[in-house]
């Protein structure tokens, strides 16, 4: 998910995006937009940080948010001033120099954890405005003073799901945004996330008008009837209640010259079973350019057809210019999860590569209708690895003989459909790729980080469903693909046991967390008040004869014949991934030319460190580059920042922060001094949790 600074160097620059139509001047020393800019390429001209002096960079300030958990904000810094979101959804305004608080703004009495990853900034003239979503809600404040803008919406908040049909139809149907809008103008583009099990919201695109809140206009991402590929979906599609997503969750990318906004979309749900959307599913999985006035379609490009592998599309896209046969193109580049770079002409959105076509195989399920062929670019090489070997696996690991029996019990193939079988997905379902996105350069490169660690996913028959007590069924088919049936989780993966749950916490606690979701978990506002109080029951051993009695039933009225049991990282006893390292990689790709430039290992692991060995770690968090070639990135487990030499990928300068930065820097300047600042509130992966907004500067 990111945007791009691609223009800073042009002097006298219109502010657009995050910043829209104004006289403001754009000389390059702010961050204005989330990932830098509306290209989304964590791009700034800035250098003074350079490769000679980068050795000098110390801890200029800290802020504290007070919010400890999943903290993955990239702020944005304005004029000096910084503006960001806490781990709980609090709005903030720092003075970029020192890190003093401005302003706060707690949209609820309650404190809920819901990932997002920042805000966007708007203004046209004295009108200053920050718009960020927590909940269902999209907020505006003014950016001075961090007070709701009463004309915006009703006393400045609209709800996200204005423009995705009836309310009553709505109503109990959660919805949210992880990642800040677009501006374009007076439109701000919304991303949005869903349940992606049966009964999801649709993931419609939406166009609000930043000055009033209203829809301005509205792309059906699972069309209509009559609209451009419908006749990807079953005829009932939309009168069934039971698919939804297809969203975009990422971000968008802009080009302002031309007009056109770039959505990468997500897997239509349910995710892993598709018996009720046989066909192709446009505009699932897909990267749509629409007309950004108006939000009609120019063209596409779906990754997966009939996507049941979860493999939607992880960030925004890159917007550059690159040389191919002595012909400067514009670009649009968009990784994957499979860790595949596909290359478009921004305004035609043909293949700058060539793509193949290869079969894949038959889903093993009857219900299922897997689709035949899936596109793959020949060029560039994917980042991450797709497929392994028996001779991939980690031989250093005390549990090998373990890893090889578990190997060998796995369906495998990049396209290899889900069945009761367990099978192995490589690279995991995070990706590869995943949300932390590319940094480009002017020069045709793309820096990404990415994942290597398998994932192992089963689905189940929901055959005898029935037979359970109604908490039983009701926290099999909401909860377990995520905590397990026998509710033992896979703390390795990053899911808590839930078996001991009333040692731990009250059932009030428990009740707000399955409504209003916390960290990564989304809420379940859909399950009726009765049902909560079912699966309460349920997790704290009080169900009593009537409740074990109760017959179960799918809170839309109807079960999928299957749904996922639940997905487990390849891991050993040790917790480290089943496969020889790397298991994080940094790599340059060259799209001038569809080659890598180098890939290094990026994160470390005490005991192979201690060895001497490069193991690399799993990471979050995408890199920004600078005009001066370096590239700045945390995002690795182990809580270290880190300065990479673009040309080469030679490892300049780290060091440790207060817990691991699962997020992307920001850098800008600020009375003549250039920062670099980063998120870190850890908190997955084994980390501590944190709740530090850490700026490095050069010393002296």
């Amino acid at each position: 998910m990111k945007k791009l600074l691609q223009f800073l160097c042009i002097p006298l620059f219109v502010v657009f995006g995050i910043f829209a139509f104004t006289n403001q001047i754009d000389d390059g020393e702010d961050w204005p937009s989330y990932l830098g800019g509306p290209e989304m390429n964590h791009y700034s001209s800035l250098d003074q940080i350079n490769r000679s002096n980068v050795s000098r960079l110390e801890v200029a300030w800290q802020y504290n948010t007070l919010d400890s958990g999943v903290f993955q904000c990239n702020p944005i810094i304005i004029k000096g001033v910084l503006y960001g979101i806490s781990a709980a959804g609090n709005a903030f305004a720092l003075i970029g120099a020192t890190g003093e608080e401005k302003w706060r703004f707690n949209p609820d009495t309650v404190k809920r954890f819901l990932v997002n990853r920042g805000v966007t900034f708007w203004e046209d003239g004295e009108d200053k405005r920050i718009l960020f979503s927590y909940d269902q809600w999209l907020y505006a404040l003014d950016a001075n003073t961090g007070k709701p803008v009463k004309e915006f919406g009703i006393d400045g908040r609209v709800s996200l799901k204005s423009g995705l049909g009836k309310p009553e139809a709505l109503e109990k149907k959660y919805l949210m945004s992880r990642t800040p809008g677009t501006i374009y103008k007076d439109l701000l583009i919304m991303p949005t996330v869903m349940m992606e099990s049966a009964g999801a919201a649709p993931g419609f695109i939406q166009a609000f008008n930043v000055r009033t809140g209203k829809i301005a206009w509205v792309f059906h991402t699972i069309p209509l009837p009559g609209e451009f590929g419908y006749d990807t979906w079953p005829v009932d599609v939309h009168d069934r209640g039971i698919v939804g997503g297809a969203n975009n969750w990422t971000g968008m990318a802009i080009d302002k010259k031309r007009g056109i906004v770039y959505a990468p979309t997500g897997a239509a749900a349910p995710d892993f079973f598709g018996g009720s959307r046989k066909g192709a599913n446009l505009f699932a999985s897909t990267l749509l350019a629409l007309d950004v006035n108006t939000g009609k379609r120019i063209w596409h490009y779906q990754f997966v057809r009939h996507d049941i592998w979860d493999r939607d599309i992880p960030s925004p896209p890159n917007l550059m210019t690159i040389k191919r046969n002595g012909k400067s193109i514009d670009v649009v580049a968009q990784f994957t999860k499979s860790g595949h770079v596909f290359v478009f002409d921004r305004e035609t959105g043909k293949p700058i590569f060539p793509i193949r076509e290869v079969s894949v195989p038959k889903s093993p399920v009857a219900e299922e209708e897997a689709w035949p062929t899936q596109p793959l670019p020949t060029m560039p090489a994917p980042v991450s690895r797709n497929l392994i070997a028996e001779s991939d696996l980690n031989t250093a690991s005390p549990d090998y003989d373990s890893l090889l029996q578990v190997f060998r019990g796995t369906l495998k193939g990049i396209f290899q459909p889900f069945s009761d079988k367990p099978t192995l997905v490589v690279p995991g379902l995070n990706g590869g790729a995943e949300w932390g996105g590319a940094a480009a350069d002017r020069d045709g490169i793309l820096y990404v980080n990415s994942n290597e660690v398998p994932w192992i996913v089963t689905i189940k028959s929901n055959t005898g469903f029935g037979e359970m007590s109604r908490g039983q069924a009701m926290y099999v088919q909401n909860c377990s693909p995520c905590h397990g049936v026998d509710k033992f989780g896979n703390l390795a993966s990053g899911f808590p046991a839930l078996s001991t749950i009333k040692n731990k916490l009250k059932k009030s606690e428990v009740h707000e967390i399955i409504a209003s979701g916390k960290g990564k978990m989304p809420g379940f506002p859909q399950i009726s008040d009765d049902d909560r109080k079912a699966i309460l029951n349920y997790l704290f051993d009080e169900e009593s004869e009537k409740d074990k009695l109760a017959s179960a039933k799918n809170v839309f009225g109807a079960v999928e014949p299957w749904d996922l049991k639940g997905y487990s990282k390849f891991l050993d006893s040790n917790g480290d991934p089943g496969i020889k390292p790397p298991w994080g990689i940094l790599t340059a790709v060259d799209l001038n030319t569809g080659l890598h430039k180098w890939k290094v290992p990026l994160g470390d692991v005490k005991k192979y460190k201690d060895q001497g060995l490069a193991t690399g770690t799993e990471n979050y968090g995408g890199p920004i580059v600078t005009a001066s070639g370096l590239l700045f990135i945390a995002a690795s487990k182990d809580a270290k920042f880190r300065v990479f030499d673009k040309l080469n990928g030679k490892l300049l300068w780290e060091a440790d922060l207060p817990t691991a930065g699962y997020a992307t820097p920001s850098t800008y300047m600020v009375n003549g001094v250039q920062y670099v600042v980063v998120s870190c509130g850890g908190a997955r992966l084994g980390a501590q949790k944190g709740d530090h907004v850490v700026a490095f500067k050069l010393r002296k």
